[in-house]
């Protein structure tokens, strides 16, 4: 469980913080860029639960679960890539993405793309408050998945696989939430190539 007396420690202010395992790192090391830009992608998703009972005109349950499930599933996600396995035993078992949290994810991507009728064309983000906030949240997943995928490239055994497989599934889930969310569709708004030339 964790608890938080206190919320300021003065400690980064040297411009470093500590992951998981102790290690201090600066601030604008990789890996806290990558679980940082997590946390940015989670916050995202808070405005797109608050804004979903203006989709559609109704509280959009279903969806808004899956979402629920995504945000503590980023949490745990955030502290995988805070507590790096470099072999040193710990006196706690980290927590690490699975892959039953990637297959949870490709379900609910599947349960919501039934739904919808195949795209002719790109979308344009927008639509709905929320389907427009859905498309922000899946750039910034983009953006994690790139930073988490060169953290890879640096750091290769301190990286778990389901950790980039999440996030490029949970990019694709919020492209099909985004649309499910648009009126199943309806409200999206289709690029027409050239169409200002």
């Amino acid at each position: 469980m964790v608890v938080l007396n206190k919320i300021y420690t003065r400690q980064g202010d040297d411009g470093t913080t500590a992951l998981g395992t102790g290690e201090r790192r600066p601030k604008y090391d990789l890996r806290v860029e990558a679980y940082g830009t997590v946390d940015e992608a989670n916050a995202i998703l808070g405005i797109v639960r608050s804004s979903l009972d203006l989709a559609l005109g109704e509280p959009i349950a279903e969806v808004d679960a899956m979402l629920a499930r995504i945000q503590n599933d980023l949490f745990d996600l955030g502290a995988d890539l805070a507590c790096p396995d470099d072999g040193t035993p710990l006196d706690y078992e980290p927590l690490r993405i699975l892959h039953s949290q990637v297959e949870r994810l490709e379900h609910d991507i599947d349960r919501l793309n039934k739904e919808l009728s195949p795209l002719r064309s790109f979308i344009l983000p927008g639509g709905t408050t929320a389907g427009a906030y859905l498309h922000l949240a899946r750039t910034v997943v983009r953006r994690a998945e790139r930073l988490a995928v060169s953290l890879a490239s640096h750091e290769p055994q301190k990286v778990g696989a389901p950790v980039i497989e999440y996030l490029n599934r949970l990019s694709d889930f919020m492209f099909v939430a985004s649309r499910w969310v648009n009126g199943k569709g309806e409200s999206d708004i289709l690029w027409v190539p050239g169409k200002n030339r």
